[in-house]
């Protein structure tokens, strides 16, 4: 998949499939149309094509309105949204900066300009709530017009719905919210995950451990960015690692701000390995892009009043992770049914 800073690229294809919104966490709505859009591009002869935003509309205009924290949490980075848009058979992803300019563009312009002569788009697929344009004034049946009248078609899909219920990226927000991480694999259709390269920390992780078993390796972690203030998930989960190792690598992880050891409110997720592989050496781990996915929420993130606290917690929450793990392994064996492990 191509991916475009703005509609204005001579590399960007023409005669393009389009669809438009956000798609935070790509969950089994957004799947579906991106799979109907896919098909009528094929047929048309078109390339599919999705449009979305950085940041989140819905972000600009909360830090407009000095409100910041009422914006939605981030269920997934950009990286991860790109990455799962790929999986879909999106061929070209155009990324546009959601900005004063942006936003107090009249619905008309943005159909001319964008749609037309930006993009050269002869099929738009949106979803049954649709609004665009400055004040949200373009909807559907104003989109439907334009279309006839400037040869471009366009089609609506309603919502998605699993067990009656819709499926929608404020639902998976408000599983994640819960911790229901098997809800949330539900309304994903995949494990909920977190992906990024493999940086530098403080190295705390490592005395902490030493001083808690006297072994050389300490809690040895993996740290990766979450780069959005909000995540939707935060606390203690019990995780897999995949792109590290040679194999998926199981442990514990912390997904916040660490209230405890640093007050900067940087979001890092941090994943202690059980069991590190040896090939990999002291500093084998950092560069890497791994993809963590959180299987269960253990706790939330909490505050300690000393590291030795803190040292006992994280003990804790190490047993615990590799019971959950142990019974999933038996729940498996006993039963053959399919578990995340399966699907890996």
């Amino acid at each position: 998949m191509r991916v475009f800073r703005g509609f204005r690229h001579p590399d960007l294809a023409p005669l393009c499939a389009l669809t438009i919104g956000n798609f935070d966490g790509v969950h089994r709505g957004h799947q579906a149309m991106l799979a109907l859009l896919v098909s009528e591009a094929a047929h048309r002869g078109l390339v599919p094509t999705v449009m979305t935003f950085e940041p989140n509309p819905r972000d600009y205009f909360a830090a407009l309105a000095g409100k910041a924290d009422s914006a939605p949490p981030r269920i997934a980075t950009l990286r991860d949204k790109l990455g799962e848009l790929e999986r879909c058979g999106i061929a070209q992803a155009v990324v546009l900066r959601f900005d004063a300019t942006f936003a107090a563009q009249a619905p008309d312009a943005f159909i001319d300009n964008v749609l037309v002569a930006g993009l050269g788009t002869r099929y738009v697929l949106v979803g049954d709530d649709f609004r665009f344009g400055a004040r949200r004034a373009g909807d559907y049946a104003m989109l439907d017009t334009a279309g006839t009248a400037r040869g471009f078609d366009v089609a609506r899909m309603m919502s998605y719905e699993v067990h009656g219920a819709r499926v929608s990226s404020s639902a998976v927000r408000a599983a994640l919210a819960a911790g229901d991480m098997k809800l949330t694999e539900s309304l994903l259709g995949r494990p909920y995950s977190i992906s990024g390269h493999v940086i530098h920390g403080a190295k705390l992780g490592r005395a902490l451990g030493e001083s808690a078993s006297g072994r050389g390796d300490g809690f040895r972690t993996l740290n990766l960015r979450f780069r959005h203030p909000r995540p939707a998930a935060l606390g203690v989960f019990v995780v897999r690692v995949q792109g590290v190792g040679a194999a998926p690598l199981e442990g514990v992880a912390s997904l916040g701000r660490r209230p405890t050891i640093d007050d900067s409110g940087r979001v890092l997720l941090e994943v202690h390995v059980f069991d590190w592989p040896a090939g990999l050496g002291a500093e084998g781990g950092y560069g890497k892009l791994a993809r963590v996915e959180l299987l269960a929420k253990l706790r939330d993130e909490a505050r300690y009043e000393s590291l030795g606290a803190l040292t006992a917690a994280i003990g804790r929450d190490c047993d615990q992770a590799r019971a959950w793990l142990a019974a999933d392994t038996r729940a498996h064996a006993s039963t053959g049914r399919q578990t995340t492990r399966d699907r890996i």
